[in-house]
């Protein structure tokens, strides 16, 4: 099957990765500009991917696990990983970033929640550390969900070799994950704080009253989506463990939000 085919064939077989990664774009686009919203889609990619490779040849930083190859030929994969894989962790960093940056913004009781309330915390390390836990986070419900991909749509694409204490996954994951989230937000702040304006990099870039609730918006949607077909194939316990895990800083979040207005 030639390129243009698998491509075609990968977003046939996961239409929600690619709609995620469309919000992305256009989210990002406006917040960053398109220069930035594609450099980061590139470098986030390519450190997610070298990651994985990483992991499925020597174990680190992810822990032993290895990919099923049940869709090679009929999607895109790249030296072993799938590449809707890897391109997902782009959105989750984006998304987790802005979720950061709206829980740590000051705002005023006029306020309309527009980004450049959050301009001041591009380079601080909150939105660095709070963004990779969020993204963590996200991971304990996903990876779970992905792990038993053969009861929903994504089918079963990876394991490992021995189970792991958490809902079939190894600690060592998480550690993983916290570890190349803090060098993917890092990259994204770099991005959105130190380039320099510039026609191609700032096309697109808009500011809007109620943008800074986009991105929030966007983790919650990535966010409902798993915790939906957590229950639906049947794994309660797992969605439970998902939504109490979620309540404090959702509770604590809301109530700091509407405190402001």
């Amino acid at each position: 099957m030639t390129f243009p085919h698998l491509l075609l064939s990968t977003i046939w077989l996961r239409p929600y990765v690619f709609i995620f990664l469309g919000v992305y774009l256009l989210l990002a686009t406006w917040h960053l500009g398109l220069g930035r919203a594609l450099a980061f889609l590139v470098l986030g990619y390519l450190v997610s991917w070298a990651a994985e490779l990483c992991s499925i040849t020597w174990g680190f930083p992810f822990g032993e696990y290895l990919y099923i190859p049940a869709t090679r030929g009929q999607e895109l994969w790249v030296a072993g990983v799938p590449f809707m894989d890897s391109l997902s962790y782009v959105f989750l960093a984006y998304a987790s970033y802005t979720l950061a940056l709206a829980a740590l913004a000051p705002r005023s009781r006029r306020s309309r929640f527009r980004l450049e309330e959050a301009d001041s915390l591009q380079r601080g390390p909150g939105p660095w550390i709070l963004g990779a836990v969020l993204m963590v986070t996200l991971d304990i419900i996903i990876d779970p969900l992905a792990l038993r991909g053969y009861r929903w749509f994504l089918g079963q694409i990876y394991g490992y070799p021995e189970p792991g204490v958490y809902f079939g996954i190894p600690l060592a994951n998480f550690g993983g994950w916290l570890l190349v989230s803090l060098v993917l937000i890092r990259i994204l702040q770099y991005l959105a704080a130190r380039l320099p304006a510039f026609s191609w990099r700032d096309r697109g870039r808009r500011r809007f009253a109620y943008q800074g609730l986009l991105g929030p918006l966007f983790y919650l949607g990535i966010l409902g989506f798993n915790l939906a077909m957590t229950f639906w194939i049947g794994e309660a316990c797992l969605g439970w463990v998902g939504i109490f895990i979620y309540l404090p800083f959702f509770t604590w979040l809301a109530v700091k939000l509407a405190s402001r207005q």
